[in-house]
């Protein structure tokens, strides 16, 4: 059984997973107060009127009738219709997957990029006033909430300095890599604390490790050991814990997209909760289950390639 056997039966761990979280959504939002058909036809709107809106929207029927149908519907592609947008859910959610997927990627690559310069640093000057500096940036970026920390880019770099645009998104994906720096740079803020603490602390602990201490007792530079080996020993632990960091962003772009007033789905995730169209804020929530889904069978990957004795 080789080590990417998993890639076989992961699939079928994950469909429970996907069923729970679309059963826990549904109940929580029939939990919510507010009727979305009121909500969308207004206070004067007669009791005739409502009721032939939750017969086309199926609303009419019980609570567990709807759920079935709805997963039934979900298995053929068809998330529903929206009530406030009037339209399919399917192309609704399509049109703001680019925006999420493109800030997600652009703010874990700069997170990658400090966190490798930033544990090198930190790690190589140990106990220096480098490394000091550095634990003391990673304390602060933890404590500091992502919407905050994207208010105050935007009061610096924005409305002071003109540098970047305030929000928005931009046509085209090289207009976008200086459109969107400050959203990727507030998720990169929110990670690369956490991601640099941890690669400090593993590159450390391999630095005093036995074969390094062999090889430096055998005359190999410790510029050599630290490149050749304890870098690359290294990167198992925060890569592991990278994939944890993914999945939590996926989520925290929520907060983002409505800081910087980026069409994605997170903002539209918020919009729907406010206007109680339920089906759009189930599709949503499934969307990006999938992407947490998704984001961890990388990384189970990537922990399979670096290092064989990995069996996820």
């Amino acid at each position: 059984m080789t080590r990417f056997a998993f890639l076989l039966r992961r699939p079928f761990e994950l469909i429970p997973v996907l069923f729970g979280i679309s059963l826990i959504t549904f109940v929580l939002l029939q939990l919510t107060p507010g009727d979305p058909v009121r909500l969308l036809l207004g206070p004067k709107a007669g009791e005739a009127a409502i009721a032939l809106v939750r017969e086309r929207y199926g609303l009419d029927k019980p609570l567990l009738v709807q759920y079935f149908y709805y997963i039934k519907n979900v298995l053929s592609g068809d998330f529903g219709q929206s009530i406030t947008y009037r339209s399919a859910i399917g192309p609704v959610i399509l049109e703001r997957i680019g925006p999420t997927v493109y800030i997600l990627l652009y703010g874990l690559s700069l997170s990658v990029l400090l966190t490798l310069v930033l544990g090198v640093m930190a790690a190589r000057s140990r106990g220096g006033w480098v490394d000091q500096t550095i634990r003391i940036l990673c304390v602060v970026g933890v404590g500091v909430p992502s919407y905050v920390a994207g208010l105050l880019l935007v009061l610096v770099f924005s409305l002071s300095f003109k540098l970047f645009p305030v929000s928005g998104y931009a046509d085209g994906v090289f207009a976008n890599l200086h459109h969107l720096f400050l959203p990727a740079l507030t998720i990169a803020i929110s990670v690369t604390p956490i991601l640099t603490r941890n690669f400090r602390a593993t590159l450390l602990q391999q630095m005093n490790a036995g074969y390094a201490i062999a090889a430096l007792s055998k005359g190999v530079s410790q510029r050599a050991v630290f490149w050749r080996h304890v870098f690359w020993n290294s990167l198992l632990p925060t890569v592991s814990l990278f994939g944890v960091v993914a999945s939590f962003l996926i989520g925290g772009t929520v907060v983002i997209e409505n800081v910087f007033n980026i069409p994605g789905l997170g903002l539209l995730l918020v919009r729907s909760v406010l206007s109680r169209d339920y089906l759009v804020v189930q599709g949503v929530t499934i969307v990006m289950a999938l992407g947490i889904v998704l984001s961890n069978l990388i990384v189970d990957i990537l922990m399979a390639a670096l290092d064989p004795r990995v069996n996820p």
